[in-house]
């Protein structure tokens, strides 16, 4: 598995021209002064444009990588990720989106400060800090060293200048990143993201179709899941037996090898998917910056057709790739699960077209680190820094910005590695999300909805929430607990509701005359019709045939 010269060339030349645009725009943003760029859109974005930077901020090398790996090992079991998003979408626009907007909050942090109190505030900066760290920079330097290792062949044990090949490229993107990161700013990533997004999906639909014109089509497809082996399995009574009969399947019973039966699915997305899509900034912020409240309301809903398509051009050529080794269109399939994805542009794309996907992965993994180290600056300096120090000029700021982006590429490098520690990437970023969101879920969901949840209890769900799920993550980490962790998650949300009750009575707080529109009076009022809409231009209409469309999916893939 091996580029040809002309791949290397462009892979080379569009590595190069990406960290050249990086060092232009810093000169740019130097001649220009010191002001911030980050929240220029001014309130002014429409349902369209919300809708498909929602999904451009989800969507990176991470997802086509850990993706076609699960889907290798377990078929379309881990495409739930994707296909659960569009009812937690449902949500953002009906309750959330809505009391966003209205209370014109500009930042999560900023609401629940407004709604609870200052520690609330604090300690979800700091969450998210440590959560970009790990979660958003670390799986991204993981995956992108992984491809770069993948598409220059070289074995995960063969060593580079005293150190394993996999740590050497983490050591070498990470590094070039933080400088891309500190010069550039995300200007640059502004600049690179639409090229690189439509490059990532050009290539996802290429790889797809090309798989499935040479397994034959559909009924081919499924033929050769029903009749073969898994290519991974081992022989009988062994440890890895996986069959292939249900690889098609959306939902699975108990004892499936994916660990995830259909109960921890409905049960467990909802905690991780209302973090990320209803209390999350990266997300959120594109909500926060629309026209008005119908376009904050359909926004989401756009982006929760668009979710339809992952499955089909993200998750199914893993299943695809299954297939083709087992009828023998492939001599050999993939050293590792996680090769799975840049085995199919070793195999199937000519030359050229492989190497300017295979860039475009890259580059979509810095600009997710890039953007993920330019956040973690921004809140250090503003969220902590000056909130300690509110003297503290535009000037002195930036330098924080700078040593803070310094440092957290260092943690990110470090830490990084832990990913190798689980199944599958998808898997260890789900498990690290499900002992980090509890918390956050619940004390947002009770502030939406409960007017007596109090600041006190917040931050003792808070605080608590966390306690529990790092103890639930030492366990996890040294095998002396093995449980499902999308039940974990769950299990973990009803200790922090209860934790949030039984503290808000313990410790009452009248609402304050400004949290008042922070929380919904009562559950209808969230529902009630935006004037001029109608029609499909009525969310509540499109909420009805978005879950229609995700209920459908899920009956055909049951």
């Amino acid at each position: 598995m091996t580029l040809s010269r002309i791949d290397i060339y462009i892979i080379s030349a569009y590595l190069f021209g990406i960290v050249t645009l990086g060092f232009w725009a810093g000169s740019r943003r130097r001649k220009g002064g010191e002001g911030s760029h980050y929240f220029l859109a001014g309130n002014s974005l429409t349902w369209p444009v919300i809708g498909l930077a929602m999904f451009a901020a989800n969507i990176s090398t991470v997802h086509l990588v850990s993706l076609a790996e699960s889907a290798y090992k377990y078929g379309l079991i881990y495409g739930n990720f994707e296909w659960m998003a569009g009812f937690t979408l449902v949500l953002l626009s009906l309750f959330f989106a809505p009391l966003y907007l209205r209370s014109r909050v500009s930042t999560l942090p900023d609401y629940l400060e407004r709604r609870y109190n200052r520690n609330c505030r604090d300690w979800l900066a700091v969450i998210s800090i440590v959560s970009a760290i790990v979660i958003h920079i670390g799986v991204a330097l993981y995956t992108a060293a992984w491809v770069l290792r993948g598409i220059l062949g070289i074995n995960p044990s063969a060593t580079i200048m005293g150190v394993d090949a996999l740590t050497f490229f983490i050591i070498m993107i990470g590094l070039l990143t933080g400088i891309y990161t500190m010069v550039g700013g995300l200007l640059a990533v502004v600049m690179t993201e639409s090229a690189q997004s439509v490059l990532l999906l050009a290539g996802a639909i290429a790889i797809t179709l090309a798989g499935y014109i040479r397994i034959g089509g559909w009924s081919a497809l499924v033929a050769a899941l029903q009749t073969h082996p898994h290519p991974m399995a081992g022989p009988p009574g062994s440890a890895v037996t996986w069959t292939t009969g249900n690889f098609l399947s959306m939902l699975r019973g108990p004892g499936d090898a994916s660990g995830l039966p259909w109960y921890s699915i409905f049960l467990g997305y909802p905690v991780l998917g209302i973090w990320y899509w209803c209390c999350d900034q990266t997300i959120v912020q594109r909500v926060l910056a629309a026209r008005d409240e119908k376009q904050a309301r359909l926004g989401p809903l756009f982006c929760a057709f668009i979710k339809v398509l992952p499955v089909f051009f993200f998750v199914l050529p893993g299943v695809i790739c299954v297939a083709l080794v087992q009828t023998g269109a492939f001599p050999a399939g993939p050293k590792a699960a996680a090769d799975t994805y840049t085995f199919m542009i070793m195999n199937l794309l000519p030359t050229g077209l492989k190497g300017l996907i295979a860039a475009a992965m890259l580059a979509a993994a810095m600009q997710t680190c890039s953007a993920a180290l330019n956040s973690t600056a921004t809140l250090f300096s503003y969220d902590i820094v000056k909130r300690w120090r509110p003297e503290t000029n535009d000037h002195r700021l930036v330098r924080v910005g700078k040593i803070t982006t310094v440092a957290a590429t260092v943690l990110a490098i470090v830490l990084s590695p832990i990913f190798g520690h689980y199944g599958t990437i998808i898997e260890g970023l789900n498990k690290l999300i499900s002992y980090v969101a509890p918390p956050i879920t619940a004390v947002f969901l009770f502030g939406v909805f409960w007017k007596r949840a109090s600041g006190k209890a917040a931050y003792i769900t808070l605080v608590s929430g966390a306690a529990a799920g790092l103890i639930m993550f030492v366990l996890d980490w040294n095998g002396w607990y093995t449980g499902n962790f999308m039940m974990t998650a769950f299990y973990l949300l009803l200790l922090c509701s209860a934790l949030i009750v039984a503290c808000s009575f313990l410790f009452p707080e009248p609402l304050r005359e400004e949290s008042k529109p922070l929380v919904w009076q009562n559950w209808r009022e969230p529902l009630r019709g935006v004037p001029g809409s109608r029609g499909l231009g009525d969310f509540r209409v499109l909420s009805g045939i978005v879950v229609l469309i995700f209920i459908v999916l899920y009956v055909v893939f049951r």
